[in-house]
């Protein structure tokens, strides 16, 4: 089993890999995240609470939900300014939440208000 193997193996919660713990990884190991995605797919390891809460969370979760009602027109422009054909990178997302120093949360909130989807997963999760 090679090190980023058995590094993910150690923080698996329930058989699966939360995405901030994925992207721990990544920074510790030095590779990239997607490289982490990579060697969970293969080893039909799932991802789990993806820091923009669009997937692996238990059926009645929906972190989502909480975070609309918190939704600014300020956060609403810079949604709506970086789209990439139509849809916003998971990477902009994330940049947005930085930017404007906000949850990922609610990035993610405002795009589903908006009708824009996220895609390009870092961890290659959706694309």
């Amino acid at each position: 089993m090679n090190d980023l193997k058995r590094a993910i193996a150690t923080l698996l919660v329930d058989g699966k890999l939360p995405c901030a713990r994925a992207f721990a990884v990544a920074e510790k190991m030095g590779v990239k995240p997607i490289d982490v995605g990579n060697s969970a797919t293969k080893e039909s390891i799932k991802i789990s609470h993806c820091q923009l809460g669009l997937f692996g969370y238990p059926e009645d979760v929906h972190p989502l939900e909480a975070m609309k009602d918190q939704v600014t027109d300020e956060l609403r422009k810079a949604v709506t300014s970086r789209p990439v054909d139509g849809h916003l990178p998971c990477t902009v997302a994330w940049r947005i939440a930085s930017d404007l120093k906000i949850p990922k949360l609610l990035v993610s909130a405002a795009a589903e208000e908006l009708h824009i989807r996220i895609r390009a997963c870092q961890l290659g999760c959706f694309r």
